[in-house]
């Protein structure tokens, strides 16, 4: 199994707070030569597993921001994706993070998974993510994956950013 990440998101802040959306469902997103879309309930399981899943910056295991374990990362799955809520830490990268969200600067969120046997479908050269194994959320200074995802205080009135698709594998 591979390590794939995706870039997308909707992210607010509130004092010490960041929650919005690590990933969309029924988005279709360019892969390389192919297209993508996650399907709900695409996290359920994995969710439900009690696994603990991290939230880092930029996918920098050196930066971590909360985590489920510790209960200052919460995620549910909604009619319209993975949800978050997270309680950033007081370090030197939270702050940046933070203050970058109020001023609209990231780029987005993203997440990293594994795809589970009978977990996609494939019809010609699109894929539909039915059921994926989460490791962890990103919030990314640039390039998020999944149209229509934004990164604004959640103080503040969310601003639209489209963004791009982008993929990374880990062997």
């Amino acid at each position: 199994m591979q390590l794939e990440r995706r870039f997308a998101t909707e992210l607010r802040t509130k004092g010490r707070m960041l929650e919005g959306y690590a990933a969309r469902f029924g988005i279709e997103a360019r892969i390389g030569t192919f297209t993508e879309v996650i399907r709900p309930g695409a996290f359920r399981a994995s969710l439900a597993s009690g696994r603990d899943i991290l939230a880092l910056v930029d996918h920098d295991r050196q930066r971590v921001l909360a985590r489920t374990r510790s209960g200052n990362l919460k995620l549910s799955e909604d009619s319209s994706g993975l949800q978050f809520e997270l309680s950033v830490p007081d370090t030197t990268f939270g702050a940046d993070i933070l203050e970058l969200a109020e001023r609209g600067d990231l780029g987005g969120m993203s997440f990293a998974f594994t795809v589970p046997l009978n977990g996609e479908r494939w019809t010609g050269r699109k894929r539909e993510l039915l059921a994926v194994d989460l490791h962890e959320i990103s919030v990314v200074s640039a390039w998020p994956a999944y149209e229509g995802t934004t990164v604004n205080p959640r103080s503040k009135t969310p601003r639209l950013n489209v963004a791009n698709y982008y993929l990374e594998t880990i062997r």
